[in-house]
């Protein structure tokens, strides 16, 4: 193999590992995509990094929720970590420049100043990055950042240790919160005097903003070692999170659901978009006579493009029973925020909730156009306590029959939300036997493991054998598989 073509292929291996882990972490990267990523690599200099970070993600991101996964993958395979796959590092001629000046004004102040960054104290360290996020000097801060991971983290190679221990270390004696106080009182002092309100709030926002941008840099300056020391593959895998809509609702974190939220609005107008487009274009109905032969008239009187009718099946009516209880209330939330986001593709929408006892909630849905709203007040106002606010789903259910089974009809879907954990309950299966014989359709939706379903408490097993289907659902992407056959 020739030297140059050496190169080039280490570059197409790395591409391939990477379009690889793309596919394990979850995004939906095609054969197809995949050849456009490397045909775009082709065309843009590979040393400027940012352009080959965006060139790929124009390529192989369909979804502006997967970025930071994508981003999370790329840091990982693109981390400047050896010869054989370093991007040119722009900043490093620079870096250079500034640190000679720094000595040159460190051996005019004291002429006993060693001429190595490596001895510096931290004191020094401390307040050279107080100039350069003063500056907004972003190579000195990349520079500050190596050394402060190099001096601090103490990092160990083939220690098993997460990067999060290390970036709490650096950050622990680099004292970042003491920095942007000092910052704002040196911008108060080169401003002459107090700032006002609105000039503290601007500087404030700017310095937080440079603190994270160092932050970002140490985190970076982390994982590249972390990959030098153990592997791309291993720190891909390590590194590796879920996207949102594989988050499962019961175990999601704050910052998870608020990517689940995110993620919901461009899911439900997708679906609904689909489910009329599905309701639209159904299947061919029976011959359409004299529409056939009206257009026979373009054809000399020959039936050439025979007509149909289409069929206009009605909108069906919906019922959700959803339990609200600690251990699926998430799920619940959710659930009713995509159903009544694409309320739209149904005649009529209700829906009740229960714990051991059972509310209907419809009315706060109709009185307000924040969701948000709607599910706060079903939380904090809905009746659904009996007795000692268990889950008791055999008496919600019974309750339901006697108030509002004589509503359910052949147009009605009633879809049923909960984990089936009745605490020891009596099942009072027979209410959902006689749902479904009146009912269109009966659908449970259940936010377990599979694998959890009738152990314990659960009784799950009870209630499917009178439903048209049990459904495993724990996250957004089952939900979105599941509500198209609502249509």
């Amino acid at each position: 193999m020739s030297a140059a073509a050496a190169p080039q292929k280490s570059m197409l291996d790395l591409l391939n590992g990477f379009v690889a882990e793309l596919r394990n972490a979850g995004l939906p990267v095609s054969l197809t995509e995949n050849l456009d990523a490397m045909e775009a690599v082709q065309h843009i200099p590979i040393e400027d990094r940012e352009a080959f970070k965006y060139a790929l993600g124009a390529t192989l991101i369909k979804n502006n929720s997967h970025w930071r996964a994508f981003e999370t993958v790329f840091e990982v395979y693109f981390s400047l970590r050896g010869p054989e796959y370093r991007l040119a590092d722009a900043d490093a001629s620079a870096i250079d420049e500034l640190w000679r000046e720094m000595q040159e004004q460190q051996a005019e102040e004291n002429r006993g100043a060693s001429g190595s960054m490596d001895a510096l104290t931290p004191e020094e360290i401390a307040q050279m990055l107080m100039q350069a996020l003063l500056n907004a000097d972003q190579a000195m801060m990349r520079a500050l950042a190596k050394q402060s991971v190099q001096r601090f983290a103490g990092m160990e190679p083939g220690r098993p240790v997460g990067g999060t221990y290390y970036l709490y270390r650096t950050l622990r004696n680099l004292d970042l919160d003491g920095m942007l106080d000092k910052l704002m009182e040196q911008a108060a002092q080169d401003a002459g005097g107090e700032l006002t309100h609105l000039e503290e709030r601007l500087e404030r926002d700017e310095f937080e903003h440079r603190i994270d941008e160092f932050k970002k840099e140490i985190e970076a300056e982390i994982r590249r070692r972390l990959v030098a020391d153990r592997g791309v593959e291993a720190m891909a895998k390590t590194l590796r999170k879920p996207l949102p809509e594989d988050v499962e609702f019961m175990h999601a974190s704050r910052d998870e659901m608020q990517s689940l939220k995110k993620a919901l609005q461009p899911l439900t107008r997708k679906l609904a978009a689909r489910l009329a487009r599905k309701r639209k274009h159904g299947r061919k109905g029976p011959l359409d006579f004299r529409n056939t032969v009206r257009h026979s008239l373009s054809y000399g009187g020959v039936p050439a493009e025979p007509k149909f009718k289409y069929p206009r099946p009605a909108k069906p009516e919906l019922m959700v029973i959803a339990d609200i209880s600690g251990s699926v209330a998430a799920f619940a939330r959710f659930t009713l925020m995509l159903v009544y986001a694409m309320q739209g593709q149904f005649s009529k929408v209700r829906s009740f909730v229960f714990i051991d006892g059972i509310d209907e909630v419809t009315e706060f849905f109709k009185s307000t156009e924040d969701i948000q709203e709607a599910i706060h007040r079903v939380n904090t106002e809905a009746d659904v306590v009996w007795v000692d606010g268990h889950s008791d789903y055999g008496h919600a259910f019974e309750v339901f029959w006697e108030r509002y089974g004589k509503d359910v009809g052949p147009k009605t879907t009633v879809l049923l939300l909960g984990d089936a954990r009745n605490n020891y309950h009596a099942s009072q299966s027979w209410v959902v036997r006689e749902i479904r014989q009146k009912a269109r359709h009966v659908y449970w939706l259940n936010p377990e493991p599979r694998s959890y379903w009738n152990t314990g408490d659960s009784i799950v097993g009870d209630y499917g054998n009178h439903t048209d289907g049990v459904f495993e659902c724990r996250n957004l992407r089952q939900l979105e598989a599941f509500v198209e056959k609502l249509a």
